[in-house]
């Protein structure tokens, strides 16, 4: 289903939530509790929206993840936003595993610290980064970033997925590369990379992680929104095919097309979809 349709729904159940709430006295905001993590929610908000209604933010991400992360693991949430995937993840990985959570825009990275603030137990395993993955270390980062998605209407939102832009204004730029070089201190066993758009960017910094760690990838390809930004289904593929890389069904692991033509038709004009990259057995290192 594409974004789009995901939002007029939501849009719909909302403003019936909404006029509920209203009735009671209740605004948009409030603390909740969905499998066992408390979040700070803005109704108004999509993905916050769907964490209220039952935690049904991405459950087909989730229940993957659940599969692909063992217990003590070193796992990398790039894309953050408010840590619905982050928070999340910290339960997967246990006491001694870690999370390192990347997210550019300022709205969503204080989202983020204030939702690890109300799980001081998961806190305690996550590291956040509040900066733009890229090529290189100290190269422009983009004045704002798609990060909200609004239930309410607003003006300069996307045409067809219907995102906000947010600013960037504290964020600074680093490469994959070098922060794990600093921070990481184990091998990465999985990435969960969904930045609307930006992959191929935060790829170009990632050459040792792909080349020589080859964690496994949890992603969302969208090319509609790569070419949007100056990247294509082609250049994406190419950072993954030549290291072994093959692609599967999120939801069912089922082998999904390596060429771009395949996978182009399969998805869509204006859609996404869920996949999981890792590095088939025979070759890996």
């Amino acid at each position: 289903m594409k974004t789009v349709h995901k939002i007029a729904g939501a849009r719909a159940v909302y403003r019936i939530i909404r006029a509920g709430r209203s009735l009671l006295g209740k605004t948009d905001r409030g603390i909740v509790v969905r499998d066992g993590i408390a979040y700070d929610l803005d109704l108004s908000q999509g993905i916050d929206f769907a964490i209220y209604l039952g935690n049904i933010y991405e459950r087909g991400t989730k229940a993957a993840l659940r599969k692909l992360v063992p217990a003590s693991s070193l796992v990398l949430d790039i894309g953050a936003n408010i840590g619905a995937h982050t928070l999340h993840l910290a339960q997967l990985v246990g006491p001694e595993g870690r999370v390192i959570a990347f997210e550019p825009t300022d709205f969503a990275f204080r989202k983020l610290r204030r939702n690890l603030e109300l799980n001081p137990q998961l806190a305690e395993r996550v590291t956040t980064c509040h900066c733009f993955l890229t090529e290189t270390d100290k190269t422009d980062v983009p004045p704002a970033i798609y990060s909200s998605w609004p239930l309410v209407e607003k003006s300069g939102l996307h045409a067809k997925h219907l995102g906000r832009q947010m600013k960037t204004e504290s964020a600074q730029s680093r490469s994959l590369d070098s922060i794990l070089a600093e921070l990481a201190d184990r091998k990465v066993h999985l990435v969960k990379l969904d930045v609307d758009g930006f992959e191929c960017d935060v790829l170009r910094g990632a050459t040792t992680l792909l080349r020589e760690t080859r964690p496994v990838f949890v992603m969302e390809v969208s090319p509609y929104v790569l070419e949007e930004h100056g990247a294509s289904l082609e250049e994406f593929l190419s950072f993954f095919i030549p290291n072994g890389y093959a692609f599967y069904d999120e939801r069912t692991l089922r082998p999904l097309p390596s060429s771009a033509g395949e996978l182009q038709q399969m998805i869509g004009d204006g859609a996404g979809i869920n996949v999981v990259a890792r590095v088939n057995q025979g070759s890996a290192s």
